[in-house]
């Protein structure tokens, strides 16, 4: 068996790995790195166009990102963060077009308006608090709110056709929303990294083991599943961002940090329409409220999609029941990722959420006909010709112990790093690759700690994401000079 040595080895060929190596290669370009991909092409799980909603995820028209509670208050403050977040990835992607990197970013993202729908008196009152609360942030700012029939016909032409006006609705509209073809952002960043010296990309790669050496490094072998020959890698970073496929390799690392997690695979399929005559007619994503029951990842929208160049309209998605953790993967992925430290959280999540795990397999069990029908809620001329079912990818959401040891289902993403900063993995999903860049940064600050606080490092930093070290959140001003200069860059404005 051939060995190499490397100083960070990426396990995955999606989004966050495409992104974690970017930065690692502007702040250092020295560093040796290998990304290995067990399919024959990167981007084509998680992180393919058709295998998620493609929208930039920033809070303006996600409801479950604002959650309201029993006595009707609403919560803003994930909202808020999740802009935050796209905003800190918007600046990088920024510097990647400035630079050349990505030479035009129509290739992945264009501007779409990002808008919210409910109808029914209650879901009304409740966006209408939703907005006022949202709008007096500065991240917020521009979020438009209406009630007139008229206004939402300009807004949603299709959503707003042949629909009963007895009935009371209200959408909000932020026009710099965006659409994200991530399967094809991560392509020309990992087509950047390997013209770099010291960048090894290997396709058809699978890992069979991983443990740490008595030097305090990662012995990775990897199989190639073409000759079936091993090669063993040698890391002094690994990070495990194999969507779904994380959590079993993070397992297979017996960190300590790795103790106590689960994986809930939920599957998902889309209705896509690519008649252009029904296209042309819908410019945004418009997003309602989840039925009850559902996942955050349920959540209802009609969307405008450009992927690989193409215009097409996306409803869904549609949640499913499987064993799967990867939409290539095994249906044994669940049963196997059970062990002995996580079985009583995954029992407990199991007879806790018994209601969600009806509600999946009976989306599994829907006709055709009853998913155009879900359609005919958001769009009531929907013709059944136009629509056809496409399989969407597969997202893990996390079980973990909670405070009192029990089981606990989280429908975010989290970095679990060993305490040693050697190795690191991304679990969950929403929201997912809108948040890489924050996300990574995360990673950096966790494994990387005394790189990224050398003077060197923090000035770089600072080139790539200008508000580096700094809160959107709290600091008007800095948002409105990113902000200016990302919309213009990426044309999003």
């Amino acid at each position: 068996m051939t060995a190499t040595n490397v100083d960070v080895l990426l396990v995955g060929g999606g989004v966050m790995s495409a992104t974690l190596g970017m930065l690692l290669k502007q702040l250092d370009p020295a560093m040796t790195i290998t990304l290995v991909e067990r399919l024959d092409h990167v981007a084509h799980e998680s992180t393919d166009g058709w295998n998620n909603a493609g929208t930039g995820h920033a809070g303006y028209c996600e409801l479950n990102y604002t959650p309201e509670d029993q006595n009707g208050n609403v919560t803003i403050e994930r909202a808020l963060a999740i802009n935050a977040s796209f905003e800190v990835t918007l600046q990088f992607w920024s510097y990647l077009v400035e630079q050349g990197i990505i030479q035009n970013p129509s290739d992945f993202i264009n501007a779409t308006a990002h808008q919210s729908f409910v109808w029914g008196e209650k879901d009304v009152a409740f966006l209408r608090k939703r907005h006022e609360l949202l709008s007096n942030h500065h991240l917020f700012a521009e979020m438009k709110f209406s009630e007139s029939p008229e206004q939402l016909r300009e807004w949603m032409p299709l959503i707003m056709s042949s629909r009963d006006t007895n009935v009371p609705f209200a959408a909000t509209r932020v026009e710099h929303g965006s659409d994200v073809d991530f399967g094809s952002l991560t392509r020309r960043m990992i087509a950047h990294l390997e013209q770099q010296d010291g960048f090894d990309l290997r396709l058809s790669h699978s890992v069979k083991s991983l443990r740490k050496s008595k030097r305090g490094h990662w012995r990775v072998v990897v199989e190639d599943e073409k000759t079936g020959k091993d090669l063993e890698i040698n890391a002094k970073f690994v990070f495990l961002g194999a969507g779904g496929g994380s959590l079993p390799l993070l397992q297979k690392s017996n960190i300590d940090e790795s103790q106590g997690y689960g994986g809930f695979p939920v599957s998902g399929q889309w209705l896509v329409c690519q008649d252009q005559d029904v296209v042309k007619r819908h410019s945004s994503k418009v997003y309602g409220k989840a039925p009850v029951g559902a996942p955050p990842m349920s959540v209802p929208h009609l969307d405008t999609r450009i992927i690989n160049g193409k215009p097409a309209l996306l409803f869904g998605p549609f949640a499913g029941f499987t064993t799967k953790f990867l939409k290539k993967g095994s249906v044994f992925d669940l049963f196997s990722s059970v062990k002995p430290y996580n079985v009583a959280p995954m029992m407990a999540v199991g007879r806790d959420n018994m209601d969600l795990t009806k509600y999946l397999i009976a989306e599994s069990f829907q006709s055709h006909k009853d998913r155009v029908a879900s359609l005919r809620n958001f769009f009531p001329d929907a013709q059944e010709k136009n629509w056809k079912l496409q399989n969407a990818g597969m997202r893990v959401q996390i079980i973990k112990k909670d405070a009192k040891g029990h089981g606990k289902l989280e429908f975010g993403t989290e970095i679990v790093a060993a305490k040693d900063g050697t190795l690191a993995a991304l679990l969950g999903a929403s929201p997912g690759a809108s948040t890489a860049v924050q996300a990574m940064i995360d990673v950096l600050e966790r494994c990387f700690k005394d790189r990224i606080a050398s003077p060197e490092w923090l000035a770089r930093m600072r080139e790539l994401v200008p508000s580096y070290g700094q809160s959107l959140v709290n600091d008007g001003a800095l948002l409105k000079q990113v902000r200016e200069r990302t919309l213009s860059t990426l044309k999003l404005r």
